[in-house]
């Protein structure tokens, strides 16, 4: 099969399909730019996690305990990209930005830049409105190849300097992440915060920080956390990875020998977020649904104000750009 781009819908939303002999990739346009599959075409799996409640239309109800978290309130699960914040709400030169940022709840333009038998590039643009960012995304897809491209650039188009944190919120799961698989990455320091991440099933003990992969249980025992466990652990965490070698984390699963992993420039994403639900979500929106795992690339642990006070955001000068690579491979 030659590369070819299609368009349809999922759920009343426009979907954007990329697609060569090897992969096909689904992407929302208009709900954040969202890469909703990632099919490997001569197994069948998705590697992307779905949310149970399922994608819902555009203009349904909230999904229940969201509250006000745009990002919440119709979360599909699968890979949004996140800027110009990460994490929780916060302040930033007296405006609020939401949680895990603006872009992510934004429709982005789309223009089809190459498509021809051997390649297919397509290229997305958003403009922030708190702030005044433009995030782009080129997304690119070569014949016989099992590799997907994503060549992005950040630009200042205020008036002033600006900061920002910047993150890929990709998670994977379904039936190929399973008891078994493994997680490798570039990380040389496990951390987790002081706060328990939900009382009832946290597994991992809070205010640590230990060398990768081994980190510290609520009863004080030492864990593994490249292996992945049960569903019947009944946990979840969150963890986060940093002082990187390297760029890159991947996920493996040996019985299926297939391997979905992504890679970046480590000088930009210094961090690692690993979400961790292996199926002891207790709080809504995520009651008795997950059994994932975040491999989630981002500049900094904390929100765009918290980074700021503390030196971790990025900065730029009006009209000053930064361009990096993401790539998200299978083997």
């Amino acid at each position: 099969m030659t590369c070819r781009i299609t368009t349809g819908s999922e759920a009343g939303h426009k979907a954007l399909y990329l697609e060569n002999d090897l992969l096909r990739i689904t992407v929302l346009p208009e709900k954040g730019a969202d890469i909703y599959t990632f099919l490997h075409k001569p197994s069948g799996i998705d590697f992307l996690w779905k949310n149970p409640i399922g994608l819902w239309p555009p203009g349904s109800p909230a999904h229940d305990g969201s509250a006000d978290m745009g990002f919440l309130q119709n979360y599909e699960g699968c890979w949004q990209e996140l800027f110009p914040s990460c994490n929780g709400p916060t302040t930033y030169n007296g405006q609020t930005i939401p949680f895990h940022g603006e872009v992510v709840t934004l429709p982005w333009e789309y223009q089809v830049e190459t498509e021809t038998d051997e390649v297919l590039a397509v290229h997305f643009q958003v403009e922030t409105r708190v702030t005044h960012f433009r995030l782009e995304r080129t997304m690119r897809l070569e014949r016989d190849s099992l590799r997907l491209i994503l060549d992005e650039k950040v630009t200042n188009i205020g008036t002033e300097a600006q900061h920002f944190v910047w993150g890929h919120h990709c998670v994977v799961g379904g039936p190929w992440l399973e008891a078994g698989c493994e997680m490798q990455c570039g990380a040389q320091t496990i951390t987790t915060i002081d706060q328990i991440y939900e009382e009832k099933t946290a597994r991992l003990a809070p205010g640590q920080r230990e060398l990768w992969p081994h980190g510290l249980t609520r009863t004080g025992e030492r864990v593994d956390l490249r292996v992945v466990p049960g569903v019947e652990t009944h946990s979840h965490d969150d963890v986060y990875l940093t002082d990187l070698t390297d760029g890159w984390v991947t996920v493996t699963n040996p019985r299926l020998k297939l391997t979905f992993g992504l890679y970046w420039d480590a000088a930009i994403f210094k961090w690692i977020i690993s979400w961790q639900p292996y199926g002891g979500a207790e709080a809504l929106p995520f009651k008795g649904l997950p059994y994932a795992l975040g491999i989630e690339p981002w500049i900094a642990q904390n929100p765009l104000g918290e980074s700021v006070a503390s030196g971790d955001a990025r900065l730029l000068q009006a009209g000053e750009s930064l361009s990096t690579r993401v790539e998200a491979r299978v083997s």
